[in-house]
């Protein structure tokens, strides 16, 4: 017992780099969206207009004087369900925000492809200059919502599965991205909770750690905040701010040592504009990677490798002796 609680409070004295001076101003817009559960997308382009009337909104209180200029926007997942190079209203609508805002948008987009049956979840980084340019591809869709396994098979017999329609195909590179001269470790919602996603673009060289992500469908349920409290350990576990975008909640920032900057309500509209430090030091997480969950699964198994051998043990000496008073 006095072990457990030693190993439990060790973790306090264990540093975490979070000092330094520099710093980015970046900006999280949460435009909500008009419906619930599977329907929350509404009439088409309509969270896509959201979000660019709340990047407007946001403008017009930077040129008045009450919120600071940011450097890059940070859109959610989902912001547009309609591929904007596609489709020319919902491209359209991307540059009048981008050109809005004057600065890079980091957009959540779900594009066509490859081929006529599958459609990918992206975010993409929208310059006001020289428009669409680096994109990042989700690496791990989520099964029955994004896509549908032994879909020919299954289908028949369910109905709600034709629902998800195209399936959403899987990236294979991982989220390093360079945004207004910032380096970025980018994760598409519930991929924050994989720790080989995240280690592999938090580990390097990236400032900052983004997390676009849509929990429209999950209004109401204990998963966004299970999912931001996600998020903090990993701000914790790397020692950097994250930036959390979503449609309709939760969204916010999180500074290094996993402190709450700002945190929106569900369903509603709103943005952050935030000073944000920017750390490449590697914790001490970062530097051991999957050594202590190996250690403690090896140190488990040795454990229950204990516990059966002085169970053998036990059994054989019990029979050993049955048999020895039997003889007597």
């Amino acid at each position: 017992m006095v072990g457990a609680v030693a190993i439990s409070l060790s973790g306090f004295l264990i540093p975490l780099p979070t000092s330094g001076d520099a710093t980015a101003t970046v900006a999280v817009v949460q435009g909500n969206v008009p419906g619930r559960g599977m329907d929350f997308l509404g009439r088409a382009r309509t969270v896509t207009r959201n979000h660019l009337e709340a990047t407007e909104q946001l403008m017009r209180d930077v040129a008045a004087g009450k919120l600071a200029k940011p450097e890059f926007v940070v859109w959610p997942e989902n912001s547009t369900d309609i591929d904007p190079f596609h489709d020319a209203q919902t491209r359209a609508i991307i540059e009048q925000a981008v050109q809005a805002a004057g600065v890079p948008i980091l957009v959540g987009a779900v594009l066509d492809g490859p081929g006529p049956y599958y459609r990918r979840t992206t975010g993409v980084i929208w310059d006001p200059a020289t428009g669409p340019g680096e994109i990042y591809t989700k690496q791990h869709p989520v099964p029955f919502g994004e896509y549908i396994p032994f879909r020919r098979f299954l289908l028949p017999y369910i109905d709600r599965l034709k629902m998800v329609g195209r399936d959403t195909y899987a990236g294979n590179e991982p989220g390093h991205m360079r945004i207004a001269g910032y380096d970025i470790a980018e994760v598409i919602c519930f991929e924050i909770a994989y720790d080989g996603i995240v280690g592999e673009v938090a580990r390097g060289d990236a400032q900052m750690l983004v997390v676009q992500t849509n929990n429209s469908t999950y209004l109401g349920t204990g998963q966004p905040e299970q999912q931001f409290a996600i998020t903090r350990l990993r701000s914790i576990e790397y020692g950097k701010a994250t930036l959390v975008a979503s449609p309709s909640g939760i969204s916010g920032v999180i500074s290094p040592d996993g402190t709450v900057v700002a945190k929106s309500e569900e369903a509603t509209r709103q943005v952050y504009v935030e000073q944000v430090p920017l750390r490449t030091a590697p914790t001490i997480a970062a530097r051991l990677g999957t050594v202590p969950e190996w250690a403690l699964t090896l140190a488990g198994l040795a454990a229950v490798a204990v516990v059966l051998a002085k169970a053998y043990w036990r059994r054989r000496t019990s029979t050993q002796f049955d048999t020895a008073r039997e003889w007597a």
